[in-house]
């Protein structure tokens, strides 16, 4: 399917978008753990709500995440429509292990993905139980 002509010139994605249960144990975990950085933090009183942004790039460069706590709500339902959020590593093999040594939960150890043995990923999982691809990029 062909995307309409010059509707959309100069297009990007900007920010992807994950509900927190606990603001404070994802950013431990996407600062903290996979080295994000924190860009920008804003809390809204009157709505109850705290945005965080974080990423590997500044926003005007790259997409982040986009991080949203809710204040009065405890749990979420994970939607069967959602399925990871991909990070580029240099080495899926040690970073898998590095973010094991660390607590982190991986759900599919590193190594060649099924049918196409030159790609190397491994799945670990966030604190909110999102999924999260790490594929090598040399």
């Amino acid at each position: 399917m062909n995307a309409p002509r010059n509707r959309l010139a100069g297009a990007r994605m900007l920010h992807t978008m994950l509900r927190v249960r606990d603001l404070e144990r994802a950013l431990d975990f996407y600062v903290g753990k996979l080295g994000m950085q924190l860009l920008r933090r804003q809390d809204f009183p009157d709505q109850r709500f705290t945005l965080a942004f974080a990423g590997y790039g500044q926003e005007e460069d790259t997409a982040v995440l986009e991080l949203t706590h809710n204040w009065d709500v405890e749990r979420y339902e994970m939607g069967t429509a959602f399925g990871h959020v991909a990070i580029g590593v240099e080495d899926v093999y040690l970073a898998t292990a590095a973010l094991a040594d660390q607590g982190v939960r991986v759900t599919r150890p590193a190594g060649p993905l099924k049918g196409d043995s030159r790609e190397l990923i491994a799945f670990i999982e966030d604190p909110d139980g999102y999924k999260i691809e790490l594929i090598e990029r040399s």
